[in-house]
């Protein structure tokens, strides 16, 4: 088998969709020799910053001299990001090694009920983590929690950063409905630390850890002002990147008693941490600055334009917008439209994308003095904003994954297309 070919099987994957239940994960990881048993997990579930938490756990156990295995979705560029190891990336040869090991796996499940793209990839990461012996995963939910395939797994801790409004037709319509799916994640017993702070969300995340006699950490704004964070010089930008290292930090003291980590590990390892396609920042060589950001619902739109206003004051960057349909499109276009005077709206390269046009009409209700270019691609408007000084690239990750392929010249073997998948 080659790469090629491995990577056309998982894109064959797709055609079983997305599906809730973890009754095919458990069963195709007993095939595989249950290898979750033998690993210890941290859990990460909610809205928005499961990644960059993650990347920050991930951080301060390496810098403990863990050998930690980091489980994230979706991947920007290349397929192998959601699978690393002491932060480097699964080789081609394991991936084409691990599709030939679980293909006979899969002759014995029926058509009809087929492991999912998401069900084979997280088995395949247990597989992985199991061989290289990790110490420790920090192992990211896909979507939800309850019923998310990485639910077979028994934590050491239970993490959910936050709650808001995001793949609605899934989870549920109001926020504790979400949360309650957010929430399935908590197992008896097992430690709970949390940064949301909406009551109703708070609400079901308490109960449920009672319920559970489960221990429950809760975290605020106060924590991103007490030691380390008042005087640590956090890579990643933005107020809520620091209360994600603050949920970061607590979740590593909560767990201190097992494993064992120093103040100094969690300052080096927070003092180094790196999560692309977050608030961040590259320089061209003619000096712009282009920061991509993958703000794609309503409260990452929020955290972004309350960045920039903090850490760009008083600039007006050029703005480059692509969104997919099934996000709630307008309610990003009224919160980002505002900051910028020049906005260009480009197709995301997915067949979810929102149609430009119906972007240019929401932009130009909440920003009607806006010069506003729908273009047919982001390339054209990468070439049409060579020459501002400061330009956002936002409102999708996939829009994101395509600008690091295109600003960074990172050519692989068109990837991103993985990460679709339908109901």
């Amino acid at each position: 088998m080659t790469y090629t070919e491995a990577v056309q099987f998982l894109y064959g994957l797709q055609l079983f969709g997305a599906k809730f239940g973890l009754e095919n994960t458990f069963k195709l990881a007993a095939f595989a020799g249950n290898p979750q048993e033998k690993l210890r997990f941290i859990h990460v579930a909610g809205t928005n910053g499961k990644g960059s938490t993650c990347a920050m756990l991930e951080g301060i156990y390496r810098a403990a001299g863990l050998r930690v295995g980091l489980f994230t979705s979706p991947h920007l560029v290349s397929f192998a990001e959601r699978i690393q190891v002491d932060r480097q990336f699964i080789s081609e040869p394991d991936i084409i090694r691990l599709v030939a090991e679980i293909q006979p796996l899969l002759k014995q499940f029926s058509s009809d009920a087929h492991p999912t793209f998401f069900e084979v990839v997280t088995v395949m990461a247990l597989k992985y983590f199991a061989e290289h012996g990790c110490d420790l995963v920090i192992w990211e939910t896909g979507m939800g929690g309850r019923l998310d395939a990485t639910n077979i797994v028994m934590p050491l801790a239970s993490v959910i950063t936050n709650v808001a409004f995001d793949h609605e037709k899934w989870l549920g319509s109001t926020l504790a409905e979400i949360a309650a799916e957010k929430t399935g994640i908590i197992k008896p017993g097992v430690p709970v630390i949390t940064a949301a702070g909406e009551p109703e969300v708070l609400e079901v995340i308490a109960r449920t850890a009672r319920n559970k006699n489960s221990p429950l950490t809760r975290i605020g704004s106060a924590e991103t002002k007490t030691p380390p964070l008042d005087n640590l010089d956090l890579p990643l930008i933005g107020e809520h990147q620091r209360l994600n290292a603050a949920l970061a930090i607590a979740t590593a003291r909560v767990l201190n008693a097992t494993i064992p980590v120093s103040e100094d590990a969690i300052c080096d390892g927070l003092s180094q941490v790196q999560w692309p396609g977050r608030l961040q920042q590259i320089k061209t060589k003619s000096g712009q600055t282009i920061l991509l950001d993958g703000a794609h619902n309503p409260s990452g739109a929020t955290a972004l334009r309350e960045a920039i206003a903090k850490h760009f004051p008083g600039k007006k960057p050029t703005l480059i917008l692509g969104i997919l349909q099934d996000k709630e499109w307008s309610t990003i276009c009224e919160i980002l439209a505002p900051l910028a005077e020049k906005l260009l709206v480009v197709p995301v390269s997915s067949e979810r994308t929102a149609a430009p046009k119906e972007l240019e009409r929401a932009i130009c209700k909440s920003n009607p003095g806006a010069r506003i270019v729908v273009l047919n691609s982001l390339a054209l408007a990468l070439e049409a904003t060579a020459e501002d000084s400061f330009v956002v690239i936002t409102g999708s990750l996939y829009l994101v994954g395509e600008a690091l392929e295109l600003l960074q010249s990172k050519q692989g073997h068109n990837e991103r297309a993985l990460n679709e998948w339908s109901g």
